[in-house]
C-alpha cells in the first residue's frame, strides 16, 4: 500500500472517530395546554424562542392544544365529580378526557415515533373549574392529570409550569381555592412549579380574565424560563 493511501486512510479514519465522538443532539418536547389564556399565548413570539436559545444544540419540539372554556375534566380521565357521583351525566358531556386525547394526537404526530430525552409541560386553566364550583377536586386532578402524562410518555420525570389564575376574580370562593390548589400541587412535587399572572390581564377592562398583548407575551417568557431551570436542576 502507497504512503499516500496510507495517509488518505488515517484521515479518514480520524474523521470517523471525530463524527462519532460528537454528542447525538437531544430531543425536547415542550407540550403547552389548558384553555382561553392557553390558547391565546402563541408560542412563537416568546416561548419557543426562549426554549430554542437555551438548548441551541439540540432538538426542540413545541406542541400546543388549548381550548377556551373548558372543565379540567376534558383533559383528567380519571376526573370525578365532588362528592361523587358519575362524570359523564348528559349535561356534563363530551366525555371526559377528550381533549387530552387531542393533545396526544398531536404530540404523537410532532414525535413521529421517537422518544423525547426531555419532556416539560405548561398548563393555564382552572377559570372554568372555579365557575362551576369543581375547586374541591382541583388539586387532586391537576396532580392526576400530571402523573397522566408522565405515565403515558414513560416519563417519570417530567417538569411542569402551572400558570395560576389572575387576581380578576380575587375574593370568589371558588377562584381563590383553585388559585391555592395550583400553588399546593407545585409546593408538594419538586419537578412542578407555578408562575404568577396577575400582572397580565387588562386591569379596568370588563376582559380582565384574558391576557393583554403584552401579557401574553411575558407568559411564554415565564413558562420557559421555569422549565428551563426545572430541567437544569434535574441535570437535563
Amino acid at each position: 500500500m502507497s504512503r499516500r493511501m496510507n495517509v488518505c486512510l488515517l484521515v479518514l479514519l480520524f474523521a470517523a472517530s471525530w463524527v462519532s465522538a460528537e454528542p447525538a443532539k437531544k430531543v425536547r418536547l415542550f407540550i403547552l395546554s389548558g384553555q382561553s389564556n392557553m390558547a391565546g399565548m402563541k408560542p412563537e413570539v416568546s416561548f419557543t424562542p426562549a426554549v430554542k436559545a437555551a438548548y441551541p444544540n439540540d432538538e426542540v419540539i413545541v406542541v400546543k392544544s388549548a381550548q377556551g372554556g373548558q372543565p379540567i375534566r376534558r383533559w383528567y380521565k380519571k376526573w370525578k365529580l365532588p362528592g361523587g357521583g358519575d362524570p359523564n351525566v348528559r349535561d356534563l358531556k363530551p366525555e371526559v378526557g377528550d381533549l387530552y386525547k387531542v393533545l396526544m394526537t398531536k404530540v404523537n404526530a410532532a414525535l413521529a415515533g421517537r422518544k423525547p430525552d426531555t419532556v416539560a409541560f405548561a398548563w393555564m386553566q382552572g377559570e372554568r373549574d372555579a365557575k362551576m364550583g369543581w375547586q374541591s377536586v382541583y388539586a387532586e386532578s391537576m396532580n392526576g392529570l400530571i402523573k397522566q402524562l408522565r405515565d403515558d410518555l414513560k416519563h417519570p420525570g417530567m417538569v411542569a409550569s402551572i400558570g395560576r389564575l389572575s387576581d380578576c376574580l380575587n375574593g370568589k370562593e371558588g377562584w381563590d381555592a383553585v388559585r391555592a390548589a395550583q400553588v399546593k400541587v407545585a409546593g408538594d412535587d419538586p419537578l412542578v412549579g407555578w408562575v404568577d399572572t396577575d400582572d397580565l390581564n387588562n386591569k379596568g377592562d370588563r376582559n380582565d380574565l384574558h391576557y393583554t398583548k403584552e401579557g401574553y407575551a411575558e407568559l411564554g417568557k415565564r413558562y420557559a424560563a421555569q422549565l428551563v431551570k426545572l430541567l437544569g436542576a434535574k441535570g437535563d
